[in-house]
């Protein structure tokens, strides 16, 4: 028995691997591109992080997947999502048009999931091909229609901590004027770009940690927006605190990179904050109902 299995997982491994061949000779020269151009970029950093997170949660499933779909049949939907894909790929790549490029990708991995294990692998792995959504760029258009509202709800709360914090601090719209220093909050500080970053992190933290509780889980993916609109006011404020007291240079040398940092780090715990809460909610709730509840 254990030898049919070996030889079993040898097929899957002879299977597997031209198609992953195949998937490296077509995507290389799109994530080469990527990573030398979109994302050097500040507010785009986030893609290979998505990119690297994903493929290690499709790694973590992996096993799971074969068990699960191993009985199935193979679906010939399939083939449709893989042909879009495929002409997705091929409009993308020789028209320079992100949206597809890096879009086929999903449907390319979804269809051939689909062709090989049928709609139950699926189910396993929609989480990893959800996930790769926050790597695909939007266009301009949208981001900057999107992105002006949210920076001046940043730059005006910003500005209301400040001054009720004593700082010498006025606004202009999204320009903070701070003592001598003016200070433009840029697309990167409190845009459309970094708010999709962080509901990311804060989905992903939320597939790790798996709740049982129903109301958990939906309560903490709404309270995401708001932690992000948070932390994007937190590195705000700390660049503002930064020039205010160490100067210009220091506001956008090393020390802008590392509000950056803060902006992660400040919410990912009001992300740990707000869990914590959320569970002492729900097992208060769940204590009450057993005290509530009628003895046999």
């Amino acid at each position: 028995m254990s030898k049919l299995l070996f030889w079993d997982s040898e097929s899957d491994v002879f299977d597997w691997w031209p198609l992953a061949v195949g998937f490296l000779i077509l995507f290389i020269p799109t994530f080469y591109s990527l990573a030398t151009g979109l994302w050097a970029n500040e507010d785009q950093a986030h893609g290979p992080i998505i990119l690297l997170l994903s493929l290690w949660l499709i790694g973590r499933r992996w096993s799971s997947m074969l068990i699960i779909s191993d009985k199935e049949s193979n679906s010939n939907f399939g083939w449709i999502v893989f042909f879009l894909g495929l002409l997705g790929y091929i409009i993308g790549r020789s028209q320079q048009i992100l949206l597809f490029e890096i879009g086929s990708f999903i449907l390319l991995l979804s269809g051939t999931l689909l062709i090989k294990r049928g709609f139950s692998a699926l189910k396993v792995m929609w989480f990893p091909l959800f996930f790769l959504l926050f790597m695909i760029p939007l266009p301009g258009s949208v981001v900057s229609v999107l992105t002006m509202p949210m920076k001046m709800a940043v730059s005006y709360v910003a500005e209301q901590i400040l001054f009720f914090s004593d700082y010498p601090i006025a606004r202009n719209g999204v320009i903070l004027q701070v003592g001598q220093y003016q200070l433009l909050v840029a697309d990167a500080c409190a845009g459309l770009q970094t708010l999709l970053t962080l509901e990311a992190l804060g989905l992903f933290y939320l597939n790790l940690v798996h709740h049982t509780s129903v109301f958990r889980n939906v309560a903490l993916a709404i309270l995401i927006v708001p932690i992000s609109f948070s932390a994007n006011v937190i590195r705000v404020i700390v660049l503002t605190l930064i020039t205010y007291h160490f100067g210009d240079s220091a506001g956008q040398g090393f020390l802008h990179d590392f509000a950056g940092l803060v902006l992660f780090v400040s919410a990912l715990i009001l992300i740990l904050i707000m869990d914590g809460l959320l569970q002492y909610f729900v097992n208060n709730r769940n204590s009450n109902k057993e005290i509530l509840q009628p003895s046999s």
